[in-house]
């Protein structure tokens, strides 16, 4: 199973837990520095700052999922997520919870299914970005869905790139799906990217028991959307 899902589905922080052990922390001041720091980027190029940014990213139950926050530690766990072939570069930072153009702030949730009939799990990102630069994540991720057949990266395999039919969702969408090779175990995950103004959110779902069904549906994208504004 690939990184990010294993450890946001597993490992979610839904009580605040972590929040509160990193405000006691003694790194707690610097953290506050690079806050601001990020801030004052954000507003230098129009985009969400990362106060923002958390507030307009879905907490608690919406459209049949939890939406649960992801300690840090396990969002960090898929930023070197560096393909092996340079055409496949958007495609694997999007595996690892991440734009392939770093981003003023990232919020990550795990997205699990809160009826026993649905039995797709996911994740999902907001990345905030100046316009031009989320503008740039899209095309880029177009054009390496043309070139790139698969790739590997962190001892994981992914094949059988494949592009869907764009969503029409907000300023642009992509939907594409992807063979995730762990082992003798091959699982099937389908991500749908989506650009509001400079925010890039993306989704990505998995269905064990019926791979067709693995894309994380249009409601959830929506309600996600419309809270961004």
């Amino acid at each position: 199973m690939p990184a990010l899902l294993v450890t946001s589905a597993c490992s979610s922080n839904s009580d605040g837990s972590d929040d509160k052990k990193a405000k006691s922390s003694p790194s707690a001041g610097a953290t506050s520095t690079e806050e601001q720091k990020k801030a004052a980027e954000a507003k230098r190029i129009g985009a969400l700052d990362p106060q923002a940014l958390e507030k307009a990213t879905i907490s608690g139950k919406s459209t049949g999922f939890a939406f649960k926050q992801v300690s840090k530690a396990d969002a960090e766990a898929g930023r070197g997520m560096t393909a092996d072939k340079p055409e496949c570069q958007p495609i694997a930072s999007l595996a690892g919870g991440y734009t392939h153009i770093e981003a003023v702030s990232v919020e990550h949730r795990s997205l699990e299914p809160t009826e026993a009939t649905n039995a797709t799990i996911g994740s999902m990102w907001l990345a905030s970005h100046s316009e031009k630069n989320a503008e740039r994540v899209m095309s880029d991720l177009r054009t390496s869905l043309k070139k790139c057949d698969g790739f590997k990266t962190l001892g994981l395999t992914y094949k059988n790139v494949k592009q869907l039919k764009d969503p029409s969702l907000a300023d642009d969408a992509v939907s594409y799906r992807i063979t995730n090779v762990v082992g003798k175990q091959s699982v099937q995950m389908t991500y749908t990217v989506v650009r509001e103004g400079g925010v890039i959110a993306a989704f990505y779902g998995v269905n064990m028991l019926t791979p067709e069904k693995s894309a994380i549906p249009e409601a959830a994208i929506e309600a996600q959307l419309e809270k961004l504004g």
